[in-house]
């Protein structure tokens, strides 16, 4: 029998920050766990080492010590999570480049703006993503498919594996369950509680809004005599697409405010920096640096990226195979293909 190998171990720097993360912002318990999907040459969290060797809050470790067989998904999750983070804002000013740095990370969780939203909701719904997935690979018997959706439909019957979304949501729930606001707290303390539990919910409602019911129909020579069908969650990087689009339309929560927000709407209770100069104080790394579209007139062009500052140009020279020919018997040979072209970055 094969012994498991040991995790790597976590460098001492790191753990010291990690730390302190905790200790001081008991807002961030909720999401220091999202450190594991930061991709930096430090930051090689193992997928195998279980639940002692990721960075949890007490109370998440033991959730996870009860679904031990999940620790796996919890790494991906965050992997997934704060990719698409990146992916949705890759143009924008605010990039959400900050998950590699627990410090700035930190900031970003406590600021109560339109990206502390977009990150609560976009961390719960990688959760549950992630989660839904590995049952749906039938390879425990604890989770697997929908059992709930089948026999016969309105023109069809229910079969294949539906993905057990709803299980995805129970464990994202007791994962990252929010402490209960204390009366006692500051009204800031009980406004960012809220939001954030109100966000991370948009999340998970996300997954399974964008779920999608695919069919296959049965019969001799193609035709459509029996279909079955099975609901299947949406590719993560369209869940992302539709939490971005939420994000645009985020709403300012207010002190009294008479009714309650949607429950597919992001909330947040602090306008945003304008995130142009770097203030590693406030978690904003700046644009400085940042490669610019000259030509292009959206939030990735010089203009609004750099903020008025300019920008400035190097020639950078590409180098590729190219007029490449198959040669009997038996290679390909290409040629060597040059190419001069023009970036920009902002100053």
């Amino acid at each position: 029998m094969e012994s498991t190998p040991n995790p790597k171990p976590v460098p001492a720097r790191r753990v010291c920050t990690l730390t302190v993360l905790l200790c001081v912002c008991p807002l961030c318990c909720q999401a220091s766990w999202m450190l594991l999907g930061a991709d930096g040459p430090d930051h090689r969290w193992s997928r195998d080492g279980g639940c002692r060797s990721l960075p949890l809050s007490a109370r998440q470790r033991e959730v996870c010590r009860k679904r031990s067989f999940l620790a796996p998904s919890i790494v991906d999750a965050a992997r997934l999570a704060l990719g698409e983070c990146q992916n949705q804002f890759r143009h924008e000013r605010w990039n959400c480049s900050g998950g590699r740095d627990p410090a700035l990370f930190g900031h970003q969780l406590t600021s109560g703006t339109k990206e502390t939203a977009f990150v609560y909701a976009v961390m719960a719904a990688g959760l549950v993503h992630a989660v839904t997935r590995f049952c749906s690979r039938g390879n425990v018997s604890e989770c697997g498919c929908d059992a709930r959706l089948q026999g016969p439909a309105e023109a069809w019957h229910w079969g294949g594996c539906s993905d057990h979304v709803q299980y995805g949501t129970w464990f994202s729930r007791r994962f990252l369950a929010h402490a209960a606001v204390n009366a006692s707290a500051g009204t800031r303390a009980q406004a960012l509680l809220r939001m954030n539990r109100h966000n991370s919910e948009a999340g998970r409602q996300a997954v399974a809004t964008t779920m999608s019911t695919d069919c296959r129909c049965h019969g001799v020579s193609g035709s459509c005599a029996v279909k079955t069908c099975w609901r299947t969650m949406a590719p993560f990087g369209r869940v992302g697409a539709y939490l971005k689009e939420r994000y645009e339309g985020g709403v300012r929560l207010k002190r009294k405010e008479p009714r309650a927000p949607d429950k597919h709407q992001l909330v947040f209770v602090s306008k945003s920096p304008n995130y142009c100069l770097e203030d590693r104080r406030g978690g904003v790394l700046g644009t400085r640096g940042r490669r610019c579209n000259r030509t292009s007139g959206g939030p990735d062009g010089c203009k609004l990226l750099c903020c008025g500052r300019g920008y400035d140009t190097r020639v950078e020279r590409h180098v590729r195979r190219c007029a490449c020919k198959f040669v009997w018997c038996c290679y390909v040979r290409c040629r060597r293909c040059e190419s001069m072209s023009d970036a920009h970055a902002c100053k």
